[in-house]
């Protein structure tokens, strides 16, 4: 049978291309099929028009692209023309994405009918909220604290800017509350692909060289949603470990490129999106 006969929904994250390398990645990237589609889990870059550049030329070729956003995308770098912070400028990002016909997690979730399908997609915008705490840390100032003390500071404690809410984790609060209702309004009996920058569970964070960095890699207000929502499987990045987990009987796909320095140690599994279904 033709290729075009069998499309696969495709996975991938943290493309990065401010590196030159990273960027013929994507320049690489094609479909095997007319029909595949691909989910982008964030960090395409920091700079808008690299946002842009990558967002346009996947859209072109896959027949469905859906972004989610990373924390480098909601970065207000100081030499990027579009000086947009917080919600502005997450909200400028949607209306890029439905520019080139990219969905977003403010668009309806489609449904696959490929193989593996019928399935809803579902990309998510949460956050984190430093609940994923450092070890022997009891509040989040105290985590704060250890990280600093070890000079592990994610930069998004300079550069992305909860703006209008006072503090990043009340932004990702606010996100879970409004992502869950609209979950449970589903209907409970088609399955769910669900594609987050951060992972559902902290499990996948107990391997971080840097224990100090998993504050910043998601909430303790997703831990459940595996399970409570009935989940095929669950795509994120962020953490630029890709690899496939099991957790209660549910995969997790992490699905990143990361930096060259990373993607180049001898025994990484490669660059590339990464297949979900079937």
């Amino acid at each position: 049978m033709p290729d075009w006969e069998h499309p696969t929904l495709w996975a991938v994250s943290d493309l990065h291309v401010a590196f030159p390398d990273n960027r013929t990645i994507v320049e690489e990237m094609r479909p095997r099929s007319d029909a595949d589609w691909l989910v982008v889990a964030g960090d395409c870059g920091e700079m808008s028009e690299d946002i842009e550049w990558v967002l346009a030329l996947l859209s072109d070729r896959y027949a469905k692209v859906l972004w989610a956003p990373g924390n480098h995308e909601l970065w207000t770098p100081r030499d990027d023309p579009v000086q947009l912070r917080g919600t502005e400028r997450y909200h400028y990002l949607v209306d890029m994405c439905r520019a080139l016909g990219v969905l977003t997690p403010e668009d309806p979730y489609p449904t696959w009918h490929g193989p593996g399908g019928p399935v809803a997609v579902a990309p998510l915008f949460l956050l984190y909220d430093y609940t994923f705490r450092a070890p022997d840390t009891r509040t989040k100032q105290q985590s704060l604290d250890r990280a600093y003390e070890s000079g592990v500071v994610c930069s998004d404690e300079f550069m992305l800017h909860p703006d209008p809410y006072p503090t990043r984790d009340a932004w990702c609060r606010d996100r879970v509350k409004e992502t869950e209702s609209r979950l449970t309004g589903l209907d409970p009996g088609l399955p769910l692909v669900l594609a987050n920058h951060y992972p559902l569970v902290r499990h996948p964070t107990r391997i971080l060289h840097h224990p100090e960095f998993a504050q910043w890699c998601g909430t303790e207000l997703t831990a459940d949603w595996h399970i409570r929502f009935p989940v095929r499987a669950m795509v994120y990045g962020h953490l630029h470990i890709p690899r496939t987990t099991w957790y209660d009987g549910v995969r997790f796909e992490e699905v990143s490129v990361g930096y060259p320095r990373e993607w180049r140690r001898p025994g990484h599994p490669g660059v590339g999106p990464r297949q979900i279904l079937p």
